[in-house]
């Protein structure tokens, strides 16, 4: 474990934030400056990533799933340069994913540089363009990492240069166009800023780091104090932590201090525990100053965004800017036939207090009054954002339905206009005229065509295209092309609506009966379509079972048991067969539905239903909404 923690000047002080791409390696390369740093032993680090090796920092059991950082981090590593001056490094994890950019936006005014990762093959993606870009806004300067260099198909030298047609593109100033670069392999903790002089270590990206990146600005300690909270936490014990980076001045333990909050009211708080970075722990200490990372303890209420400042002068730091949602969708009380069995938390009052929650750490979101009481109208800034927190309520015992997401419009200039993304696309040349033809009927524009020269047979295209095509495209993408597709988009900004939104191409099968699905029905409606259910599951009068091979809906019997007789058959008798389902994840769910379905989210599965449930009901509303 890392000894206790040392003082060092702040001219020997880094904040770095690692920015990055989904899957470029930011969290494996974290884990090795953790492990070369001294700090830890490989058997640590092992230990405190649960057992698994390596991520240590992916903590919560979704981003150890999806392999994907969701919530932003803070650790410190201790490094001894050449001339044996004694430095620490406060990095800054932030996710790759754009649609968790409410997490980046509030932490980079933490950091005063930034390490940007870029995958030796793939080069700059749609994220790695979003984060970069706000690292720029917030003038930070990047030292290039091109990660992964031990690939086959690496192309370094490409890909350096992709960076810098992106810094050009971004309007980056003249010294961010000089960026230092480094070539490394994060899984195998090396780094070199020459592929010709290997390298067995991660030395010469600590070595840039302190020559290139800028220590915190000298005598802010002299300062009345300011501090922004960028980070909540939370404990049991002592209840919500708030984590920032000292502007100006100098915490201390047990001192009184002021907490200005967004609407400007202020109140005086004390301090009851000052706790600062030491590798992944954070550890007790008598005083924070200005430039360095700390957690403060016992401020409640304390939200995001604001300032803890000197009693006799203060003064509120400017508000933490956070990008606009651009989809939304209906949380409402689960009232199928099934609710109860499963959840804990059921009531509106329940999914509410959960929603209040999660808006104290979740900035980017949302919470509004839905068309009704049992109704919540919840904005994020893309589907995986809003999936991930159905995903968190589902696993704590909630059971709730949730709408089809819609995208959100202004009005600009007196015109409406919706969200438009960038959307990339990597597959094989022979896949290319599939591809072409589902992004055609989305109101999609070509912008880029291009091969990659190192592989050879993989084709690169970029689209612009709205926000709301992309609803149902994966699962659509990987079917077309045998999975080989990998498709990644990120919100570029708004334009006037391109036409009408476009629907889904087929009906839906829905059950008529409730009970217990017989693998003789299923069988005897193999022809009608694919479905989304398995012999035993229980379904419900309205549940949607599977997709129509036709464009209207079709309302089936998948309950019906074989009658039995005591005659022998004279012919051979009829066996079953259990036919392949399409598995539905609870993403691929939320892009599936329309408007007048739901999907039903319960601790123990994910189901389709209509709003309606009953036949009759259904056509009688369809009638009313014709006359």
């Amino acid at each position: 474990m890392p000894a206790l923690r040392s003082k060092v000047p702040v001219s020997h002080l880094r904040n770095v934030a690692i920015i990055a791409h989904v899957d470029h390696g930011k969290t494996t390369l974290v884990d090795q400056m953790l492990y070369q740093s001294g700090q830890y032993r490989e058997e640590d680090l092992s230990k405190l990533a649960g057992g698994q090796h390596g991520l240590i920092l992916d903590s919560n059991d979704l981003e150890r799933e999806r392999g994907i950082t969701i919530f932003s981090k803070n650790c410190s590593v201790r490094y001894e340069s050449n001339d044996g001056a004694d430095f620490r490094i406060n990095l800054i994890d932030t996710p790759g994913h754009a649609d968790f950019g409410g997490e980046v936006e509030r932490v980079l005014g933490m950091a005063s540089g930034t390490l940007l990762m870029v995958d030796a093959y793939e080069g700059p993606m749609p994220q790695t363009r979003f984060v970069l870009q706000k690292s720029l806004e917030h003038g930070l300067r990047p030292i290039v990492v091109v990660n992964k260099v031990d690939r086959p198909d690496a192309r370094p030298h490409e890909v350096v240069d992709e960076v810098f047609d992106l810094l050009v593109d971004l309007d980056a100033p003249d010294h961010v166009l000089e960026f230092p670069t480094l070539f490394a392999s994060a899984k195998q903790g090396w780094a070199t800023l020459d592929l010709k002089s290997p390298s067995d270590s991660l030395r010469p990206l600590f070595d840039t780091i302190l020559k290139y990146l800028p220590a915190p600005e000298g005598g802010q300690n002299k300062k009345p104090l300011r501090m922004q909270v960028t980070t909540l936490d939370y404990s049991d014990y002592v209840g919500r932590i708030a984590i920032g980076r000292v502007r100006e001045g100098t915490l201390r333990k047990r001192e009184t201090i002021t907490v200005i909050n967004r609407d400007g009211n202020a109140s005086n708080r004390k301090i009851t525990q000052l706790l600062a970075f030491e590798g992944i722990d954070r550890v007790e200490v008598d005083e924070v100053e200005a430039g360095d990372l700390c957690a403060i303890v016992g401020l409640e209420p304390i939200e995001i965004g604001d300032t803890v400042t000197d009693p006799s002068i203060p003064t509120a730091l400017p508000a933490v800017t956070i990008d606009e949602p651009t989809l939304h969708m209906t949380f409402r009380v689960n009232d199928g036939p099934f609710s109860g069995r499963e959840g804990k938390f059921l009531t509106s009052r329940q999914i509410s207090e959960r929603l209040q929650r999660e808006l104290r750490s979740n900035v980017a979101l949302q919470v509004g009054p839905g068309p009704t009481q049992e109704q919540f109208r919840v904005s994020g800034r893309g589907l995986m954002h809003l999936g991930i927190l159905i995903e968190n309520m589902r696993r704590e015992g909630f059971e709730l339905c949730v709408g089809k997401p819609q995208v959100i419009h202004r009005e600009i200039s007196g015109v409406r206009c919706e969200p438009i993304e960038q959307l990339v696309i990597d597959c094989p040349e022979s896949c290319q005229s599939a591809v072409m033809a589902l992004i055609g009927d989305r109101r999609a524009t070509v912008t880029k065509i291009s091969q990659r020269t190192s592989t050879g047979g993989f084709i690169h295209m970029e689209f612009t295209i709205p926000s709301r095509s992309l609803m149902g495209l994966r699962s659509r993408m990987l079917n077309a092309t045998q999975g080989q597709a990998i498709m990644h988009h990120t919100l570029l900004g708004y334009e006037p609506v391109r036409g009408e939104p476009t629907r889904r191409a087929a009906g839906v099968l829905i059950a008529n009966e409730a009970g217990s699905a017989t693998a003789y029905s299923l069988d005897a409606l193999y022809d009608r379509g694919e479905f989304f259910i398995r012999p035993g599951d229980q379904v419900y009068e309205g549940q949607v079972v599977g997709e129509h091979c036709r464009p209207d809906d079709l309302v089936i019997n998948v309950v019906r048991g074989k009658k039995l007789t005591n005659m022998r058959a004279a012919g051979k008798d009829d066996n079953s067969q259990v036919r392949p389902v399409r598995d539905m994840s609870l993403e691929a769910c939320l892009e599936y539905i329309e408007d007048d379905e739901l999907v039903e989210v319960t601790p123990n599965a994910v189901r389709l239903r209509k709003i309606i449930l009953l036949e009759a009901n259904r056509r009688r509303a369809a009638r009313q909404a014709k006359s």
